[in-house]
């Protein structure tokens, strides 16, 4: 399966903008959350999305904004403590959420729903934080059921990384939740860069969430491909003429995130057109073999 490049609006400085460009470029993907911008995102995509039903979009739940706390409040939804620490995935949130981001998305139907940041739910308990994820997909299951969303998934920064959960672990959470029918867990998303290395060795060894996910057939988003913008500064020129020559840094950067074994997608939330092109442009070329993504990631970690 070939990698596609999709927008990540969690850094764009204008999404409506940014959705333009990338659906107008053959972007058949957009992945947003309702937090992003502090509320302010969301709803300036509904009318590119409206305009473009071909193209997929996946939100998540479980950060709250002042906002969304509030309002979730007045109507009962949840409780002061459920609201102390800006997230929660109380199953009354989430089908509140959910109801909410199909509102200002302007789609009846959501592709994907991600669990946003579970690790964030239950401080070090790791037994709890199963609970609330058979808790969370017992609650998209029934969305899925009822045809407010297609698939759930689970975005993660450091979930994998700190063994909170692995691949095995929340396709089995998905049956429990699903009551034995075939779940429609769909998704994973995940850090994978040149920063955030492990994800992408543990792919070329055949091992880690990535290939775990890719043979589970689930999708993974690979997330903060340039590590927030970063790499464009921390990679050399030398490093990117390695990777492959004639290609800039970020552009590398990207190639290399495209070539791992097992990922579906990159998210990119890009600054300007010519940054948008130029990645199109890298994410599009055939990948680079494994054994050459063996030796960059080898040189890299011997840096």
């Amino acid at each position: 399966m070939s990698t596609a490049l999709a927008l990540g609006t969690y850094r764009c400085r204008d999404a409506a903008a940014s959705a333009a460009l990338a659906v107008a470029t053959g972007t058949q993907w957009i992945d947003t959350a309702p937090n992003y911008g502090n509320g302010a995102v969301q709803p300036t995509l509904a009318p590119i999305l409206t305009a473009h039903p071909e193209v997929g979009v996946s939100t998540k739940v479980g950060f709250l904004t002042d906002q969304t706390a509030q309002d979730a409040l007045d109507q009962g939804v949840l409780t002061p403590w459920d609201t102390v620490h800006d997230h929660s995935l109380d199953p009354r949130y989430i089908e509140w959420q959910v109801r909410r981001s199909r509102s200002e998305l302007g789609r009846t139907c959501l592709d994907t729903v991600f669990v946003h940041n579970p690790e964030r739910a239950c401080g070090e308990d790791r037994n709890e934080l199963h609970r609330a994820l058979r808790r969370a997909f017992a609650a998209l299951e029934h969305q899925a059921a009822l045809g407010n969303i297609d698939g759930y998934g689970v975005a993660t920064w450091s979930g994998f990384a700190d063994g909170v959960f692995t691949v095995d672990e929340l396709i089995r959470l998905a049956f429990q939740a699903s009551g034995g029918c075939i779940p429609r867990l769909t998704s994973i998303q995940l850090p994978v860069s040149l920063v955030n290395l492990a994800p992408l060795q543990a792919a070329l060894a055949g091992e880690g969430p990535i290939t775990d996910a890719h043979r589970a057939g689930l999708e993974v988003l690979a997330s903060a491909p340039l590590h927030g913008g970063e790499l464009d500064n921390l990679a050399t020129d030398e490093l990117a003429a390695y990777i492959r020559p004639g290609l800039s840094r970020a552009a590398a950067c990207l190639h290399t995130v495209a070539s791992c074994p097992g990922v579906t997608r990159v998210l990119l939330s890009a600054s300007t057109p010519a940054h948008w092109h130029e990645a199109v442009h890298a994410v599009g070329l055939a990948p680079l073999d494994t054994t050459h993504l063996r030796e960059i990631t080898d040189v890299l970690a011997t840096s």
